[in-house]
């Protein structure tokens, strides 16, 4: 399962266009004047204050990452139910390759099979040739680092959705202080213009954060954690592989990992078309 290789989630699209068309829909069944509800002055306050602040807050390579996770949230986490099932058939491919090749027979899978550069890096310890234990706590420091680093737009995020409102609140009191400037004038449109700076600017900046910066960081947040899990069922297998197991107990050991209704069963694997190179391996001397 490599990271480069992701799809659109529809669901998480129509959530996103589902919440901002019953806003924009309420808009437009409560007036004709759509034009009312854009504040360009409000729209600066809040989200070019948010964007400041989380520049101040953060090293501006995470912020960036932080943006890109907005864009992220439509796509498919890296590892699903149906990857988990793969990743074992790849794991016991690899275990008729070692029994029949030896340790150096995973060398070949370094080379352009396995981008991953976390996967990778087990397969190496493998064929190094450490000790299970070592490996495994090798590889559990790895997935642990991986982890904390890929979550770090999560934090960046979080911040954003917390300051999105507290930026609407200012655009608020920049309104109030321009309306009350203006009410002992004869011009009610520049009152009109104050009051329209204050709400608009608290409904931007609670839709941004509730829309936008909330979901994308716990969408991202769901992302890490399926991922992780995942790395650490691949570096079991990767110890198991290291202690030359036999398949059908590396399928015993990493079903653990999977729901029952989703366990791998090798025999049912062989006998399918798509499995003709599991059955090379297990048929080559």
């Amino acid at each position: 399962m490599e990271r480069t290789v992701q799809s659109v989630s529809l669901a998480t699209i129509a959530g996103t266009v589902f919440g901002f068309l019953l806003v924009l829909g309420a808009i437009a069944h409560g007036t004709n004047n759509y034009l009312s509800f854009i504040s360009v002055e409000g729209f600066l306050i809040v989200i070019g204050g948010t964007i400041a602040n989380a520049f101040m807050s953060y090293q501006a390579n995470y912020v960036m990452l932080a943006f890109g996770a907005i864009w992220h949230m439509i796509k498919k986490p890296r590892a699903t139910r149906e990857g988990l099932n793969a990743e074992i058939l790849r794991l016991i491919k690899w275990a008729y390759l070692v029994h029949s090749k030896g340790l150096a027979g995973l060398e070949g899978e370094i080379g352009t099979k396995i981008r991953e550069p976390l996967l990778r890096y087990g397969v190496e310890l493998v064929v190094t040739g450490y000790q299970p234990e070592v490996i495994r706590k090798m590889m559990n420091t790895a997935v642990e680092a991986d982890f904390e680093h890929a979550i770090t737009p999560v934090t960046v995020l979080r911040n954003m959705a917390s300051t999105a409102p507290a930026f609407g609140m200012v655009g608020t009191l920049v309104g109030m202080v321009i309306m009350l400037q203006n009410l002992q004038g004869d011009d009610m449109s520049r009152i009109g213009n104050g009051l329209a700076i204050a709400l608009l600017a608290t409904l931007y900046g609670i839709i941004t954060a509730r829309l936008l910066y909330l979901p994308a960081a716990d969408k991202l947040m769901q992302k890490e954690e399926i991922m992780r899990f995942r790395n650490y069922m691949m570096t079991e297998g990767l110890t198991l592989l290291a202690e030359k197991q036999s398949p059908r107990y590396m399928q015993d050991k990493l079903n653990s990992f999977l729901d029952p209704s989703i366990h791998f069963n090798l025999d049912e694997q062989i006998k399918k078309p798509a499995a003709a190179a599991l059955n090379q391996a297990i048929t080559t001397p």
